[in-house]
């Protein structure tokens, strides 16, 4: 079955930026984008409406208007739209089930926008069963085409987000540049086995080298009209994804799909990915 690119609607200049992004996305791919929004949250760019009725024919009119800017602007995409009378999180949730991917708008530098609006940002990307966008409004063009994922752990635990990663530099013919970030262990927490695959390796940096050159070459194989650039570096994860990230398309990383006793969490490489990179971000949920 088809799968449509989900995109969070709120009237705000980041969820039509969302849109537009989703669009090009779905355009590349040749797959239809469907525009959500959740009636029972104000738009941002709508007079308040006291009465249900009013609500939600705001709501539609918001649609309606978005549907026909971006018909107009990408008339080889296929649209739909639907308000539901609901909260966003449970919406945005179920409708992400179904979907390629959910869209939603970012202010960056703190706080998301719109949808992502307090504790439900972390309550959708956390919970997310299928990958999450978040795109910034911003008038900047990327200045390299690439690609830009971040691995971590052995090949079957990354191979979700460099899936996506590598799906998403084919769609728009585009580089995949591949980082993984690595720090000297704390001596207490090196296990016997652990100390003896660095050893063959070679060292630390051999044994990260080697470790991403495995997680990647089943990759490199389904796609090798992909160009690859692998980039292993010592430093906080977080901080190494977004230098290599500037400038860049687009940054995937990933999320480990499990609930904390409070509840979802999007780990703190995602969350720092999430607020401060200047292009748009894909979290990935993995097992």
């Amino acid at each position: 079955m088809e799968r449509a690119m989900v995109v969070g609607v709120d009237g705000s200049q980041e969820s039509m930026a969302a849109a537009g992004w989703a669009a090009e996305e779905a355009e590349r791919r040749g797959l239809p984008v469907r525009l959500l929004h959740a009636w029972m949250w104000q738009p941002v760019d709508v007079p308040v409406a006291q009465d249900p009725d009013g609500r939600r024919r705001a709501a539609e009119g918001l649609l309606q208007l978005a549907e026909k800017d971006l018909g107009d602007r990408y008339p080889a995409v296929r649209f739909t739209a639907e308000a539901v009378s609901e909260t966003a999180v449970p919406a945005l949730l179920r409708a992400a089930e179904r979907s390629e991917m959910l869209v939603l708008g970012s202010r960056g530098y703190g706080a998301l926008m719109g949808y992502l609006l307090g504790s439900c940002g972390q309550q959708v990307i956390g919970a997310a069963t299928r990958p999450v966008v978040a795109v910034r409004a911003r008038t900047e063009a990327p200045v390299r085409r690439e690609v830009v994922v971040g691995q971590q752990g052995g090949a079957q635990l990354s191979s979700a987000v460099l899936k996506f990663a590598f799906e998403a530099a084919a769609a728009r013919d585009a580089t995949v540049r591949a980082v993984r970030a690595w720090t000297l262990p704390p001596v207490f927490a090196a296990g016997a086995a652990s100390l003896q695959l660095v050893d063959e390796a070679g060292g630390l940096e051999p044994y990260e080298k080697e470790a991403l050159e495995e997680a990647l070459a089943p990759w490199r194989a389904r796609y090798p009209e992909v160009p690859v650039v692998e980039q292993v570096e010592t430093g906080s994860p977080g901080q190494v994804l977004l230098e290599a990230a500037e400038g860049a398309e687009l940054l995937v990383v990933g999320r480990r799909a499990r609930r904390a006793p409070i509840g979802s969490r999007i780990g703190s490489v995602a969350h720092a990915c999430l607020h401060h990179a200047h292009c748009p971000v894909a979290v990935v949920p993995h097992g």
